[in-house]
């Protein structure tokens, strides 16, 4: 860094935040306020979370002390087990942390879909400042837009989703190869970490108790819960069920690091292997929920013994995860038909009613209940795991492409489908990568039935790639003989 660290960290600091934060209201900070308010909604870390470190900034700057509040309620998209569990596991973690850090942290459990909605509204009332994370995809970017309508106070919204500033591209990039130059140029520096530094000022015993006077509602105490049962108490969806995965940063910490020491070393052939556990980092599930930083995951991969490598996973990790983060921010019509190129509207059109194969309803997709055996394992791996290996997943959207009466019905199962039972649904990689199976980021092709010039993905070549029938013993035929009344969905 130089002789002057400081004085560059800081100005690095500076222009980071510049790109990355977006003014939701024209509203004044509030001098009269108690506390800056971060109100955490996907990032949910506080290493090399840059909505916190701007709220930290801000308290310092405003001589206020912080307040870091993290809610779940069960009205969110797809309210699931799996989800809560994922969350809540790791909010434990974060409690920890926050203990040790001398963060003051708190998370309110909505456990009714009818209970009191205005915990934010109330503590947004007593707040100097609103911080909030930037983030296009689970409903966030329109609940924060609501808050800064409501409130008196001024409300930001920082990204911590790239590694590269999502604000150095003020317009849709159409492909990776537009974008990753671009990204390039910027990694470097990008990739700087920055120490993390907590507020000067702490939230007083006496204020902490005002707090919970305030919310009106109990906060969680995450260290004496027991999390299946407070689950069990909420309305959600509770058919989709927890997957044993760890949740947390000491967890995807642990895994990076099993990824850098093994698989990373033979990446390009190992990450085209869905029989191979331990070939990708499967790291997805951490990311999407910001448990991890991307960046911290980068620098461990270059510093390791395999940097050639591991060009090929920064490139993924980067470049199409920056790309589907970019496409969400600014199109608005991600997630729908509306979102893909004209080409793309034009092979739709000439093949619209193009005999299938077969046709199938969403209820028998879901169900895993297809005349084909990879493409049931495929869905089954989702099913029963909440993640589903990348490979696979490109064949099993292209193939339920063909297998629908409909585009406009494929997109929309495709994104219920991996949105409700994948830990790394509902994230702008998951958008990005279901539509980039209709064309998006693409390039037309030969003609093809159904796909028309959109690329074509063959189960029948895949079979020729990699071991399905290893693939297909595993997820189909050895659970059934195991666990023949799995709760898959009635």
């Amino acid at each position: 860094m130089g002789s002057q660290p400081h004085l560059l960290i800081s100005q690095f600091v500076r222009d980071q935040l510049s790109l990355r934060g977006a003014r939701i209201n024209e509203k004044r900070t509030q001098p009269e306020g108690e506390y800056v308010l971060y109100w955490m909604q996907s990032t949910h870390r506080f290493e090399e979370n840059w909505a916190l470190r701007f709220a930290i900034l801000e308290a310092d700057r405003l001589n206020k002390p912080l307040v870091i509040h993290q809610g779940l309620d069960p009205t969110y998209e797809h309210a699931n087990d799996r989800i809560h569990s994922f969350i809540l596991h790791n909010a434990r973690e974060l409690a920890r942390r926050a203990e040790a850090m001398g963060l003051f942290y708190q998370f309110v459990l909505r456990r009714r879909r009818d209970d009191d909605r205005r915990v934010v509204d109330r503590l947004a009332a007593r707040a100097a400042l609103v911080v909030t994370d930037l983030y296009p995809t689970c409903g966030i970017a329109q609940r924060t837009q609501r808050l800064g309508e409501r409130v008196n106070c001024r409300v930001v919204a920082i990204e911590s989703h790239g590694v590269v500033p999502s604000g150095a591209f003020e317009k849709e990039e159409y492909a990776a190869r537009t974008i990753r130059p671009k990204l390039h140029k910027l990694l470097s520096l990008a990739l700087e970490p920055v120490a993390m530094q907590g507020p000067r000022r702490t939230v007083s015993p006496t204020l902490a108790a005002s707090l919970r006077d305030t919310l009106a509602v109990d906060t969680l105490d995450l260290t004496r819960i027991d999390i299946a049962s407070e689950i069990a108490r909420c309305e959600i969806d509770h058919a989709v069920a927890p997957v044993a995965l760890a949740s947390g940063l000491p967890a995807a910490r642990a895994r990076l690091a099993v990824f850098c020491e093994g698989a990373l070393a033979d990446y390009t052939r190992r990450r085209s292997d869905p029989n191979d556990d331990e070939g990708t980092s499967r790291l997805s599930p951490y990311l999407h929920f910001g448990q991890i930083s991307p960046a911290e995951v980068a620098r461990a991969a270059l510093a390791s013994p395999h940097a050639a490598e591991a060009q090929k996973f920064i490139d993924e990790l980067v470049t199409w995860r920056e790309l589907s983060l970019n496409f969400c921010l600014r199109n608005p019509n991600f997630g729908t038909l509306a979102a893909l190129p004209d080409w793309v509207h034009k092979a739709m059109a000439s093949h619209a009613d193009d005999a299938r194969e077969a046709t199938y309803t969403l209820e028998e997709f879901e169900r895993a209940d297809t005349h084909d055996e990879l493409w049931n394992a495929a869905q089954r791996e989702l099913l029963l795991t909440g993640v589903m290996h990348n490979v696979v997943r490109m064949l099993w959207g292209k193939t339920l492409i063909l297998w629908s009466a409909h585009y406009a019905d494929a997109l929309a199962w495709l994104v219920h489908l991996n949105n409700k039972y994948g830990l790394d649904g509902r994230d702008p990689s998951s958008y990005g990568g279901i539509q980039w199976c209709f064309g998006k980021f693409d390039r037309p092709f030969y003609n093809r039935p159904v796909m028309g010039v959109i690329r074509p993905m063959s189960i029948k070549r895949a079979r020729d790639k990699w071991d399905a029938e290893q693939y297909i013993e595993r997820w189909v035929r050895s659970t059934e003989r195991r666990q023949p009344d799995l709760p898959f969905p009635a």
